[in-house]
């Protein structure tokens, strides 16, 4: 038993394995990769043609040598885990070319939902994808009243400057520390 440190009550008690259930991360499928790509693609297309490696690389490892070797591998069986994968994502395997090494994929148009009502039919046509429109920020003009106070502010440098001594050629005001540390006819040269 240890304490509950997920509400911090110290009184509550957990026994090791809830405890283990609450901290340990979700095990993620080998095959959830497949499901989450095909869910994307299905926004903007009906047909994804994957080759087995891009196949590979979606579900970050390798697929076993039967989905290299037998077409049946491919088949559409909710029985299988790995044909869970695009079926939960709403997609079948039409057409497998195992000696070119690719698999193409058809968007299901409906699936039979878990409580038996049908969802409604395509009396409804569906849209074609269009992007979502992208609106660019107007650039903003400064107010009157920073533009005033911004020419102010440059009038009073230019008076500024214009009050200072100018000085011919390339002789220019001796610092203070340098006037405090030398005298004029003891300077190091």
């Amino acid at each position: 038993m240890v304490p509950d440190g997920a509400t911090g009550d110290p009184t509550r008690m957990l026994c090791l394995h809830c405890a283990r259930k609450i901290v340990s991360p979700k095990s993620v499928g080998r095959y959830e990769g497949l499901t989450r790509y095909l869910k994307f693609r299905a926004a903007f297309t009906g047909v994804v043609k994957l080759s087995l490696a891009e196949v590979d690389g979606i579900i970050r490892d390798n697929l076993p040598l039967s989905a290299y070797r037998d077409e049946g591998w491919w088949d559409n069986s909710l029985r299988r885990l790995h044909a869970k994968a695009w079926l939960n994502a709403r997609w079948e395997v039409q057409e497998v070319d195992l000696k070119r090494g690719y698999v193409v994929f058809q968007k299901v148009r409906a699936l039979p939902t878990k409580s038996g009502r049908k969802r409604p039919s395509s009396s409804v046509e569906k849209k074609p994808f269009a992007p979502v429109p992208v609106h660019f920020p107007k650039s903003r003009k400064p107010s009157k009243t920073r533009v005033a106070r911004l020419y102010a502010k440059l009038k009073n440098i230019e008076r500024q400057e214009a009050s200072m001594p100018k000085y011919r050629g390339s002789f220019k005001p001796k610092p203070k520390h340098e006037k405090k540390l030398f005298k004029p006819e003891k300077k190091p040269r």
